[in-house]
């Protein structure tokens, strides 16, 4: 019983300590607000002129990536129009046949140069700024003169650089980082929702 108690102890100091800090890196966070907006608002008015958003990541990047883009294309808040976006991660064969052909750096900036134009917008995912394969995409999509925003943490990285617009998260805990990351995504569903369909939400949440 005292080492069951015990390890209870120190499960929920673990879980306090999470959240204390997860508050912490929010709080720090409040600065980026305006950028945040500014951001959302530019990918609701490339999809409102045509264009499409393509993102990628690597790990759980990878994740945060395909999840703002299932949300695009099904929906967050309501029923609505599907809207035109691309995770890079997400076609297996497009991945393991560029990494083997071309080179695992090369797993995005081929698929920007394939699927991207113009009035499209790459959206960055990265903890660090500094995967090979994420400045090579970045680098593509200024080539084609997309728009592109970066969000990350750890100091941003080389890849800030070549971001059109970069948020870069006050941490250096990756877990922190991507969960500050997927606030921001749904921040950004929320602008785009509102801005090209009219879909608000209550401070409870509900849609109206």
């Amino acid at each position: 019983m005292l080492i069951r108690l015990g390890k209870w102890v120190v499960v929920n100091l673990i879980c306090k300590v999470t959240v204390d800090s997860l508050i912490a890196v929010l709080e720090d966070s409040r600065s980026l607000v305006p950028l945040i907006e500014k951001t959302g608002v530019l990918l609701a008015g490339c999809l409102e002129c045509g264009g499409k958003i393509l993102a990628c990541g690597n790990g759980g990047s990878a994740s945060d990536s395909m999840h703002l883009c299932e949300e695009l294309i099904g929906r967050y808040r309501d029923t609505r129009p599907a809207l035109p976006a691309v995770s890079l991660n997400a076609d297996g064969t497009a991945l393991t046949c560029i990494a083997n052909d071309f080179g695992y750096e090369d797993v995005f900036a081929r698929q920007v140069q394939g699927l991207g134009k113009e009035e499209d917008a790459l959206v960055v995912f990265s903890t660090s700024g500094r995967s090979d394969n994420i400045l090579r995409a970045l680098e593509s999509a200024r080539e084609k003169h997309m728009k592109t925003v970066l969000l990350t943490g750890k100091g941003g990285g080389p890849a800030v650089a070549l971001a059109d617009e970069a948020i870069v998260i006050p941490s250096y805990d990756s877990g922190r980082i991507q969960e500050v990351h997927t606030y921001i995504l749904h921040s950004w569903l929320e602008i785009i929702e509102e801005k090209l369909f009219g879909i608000t939400r209550s401070a409870t949440g509900e849609v109206s």
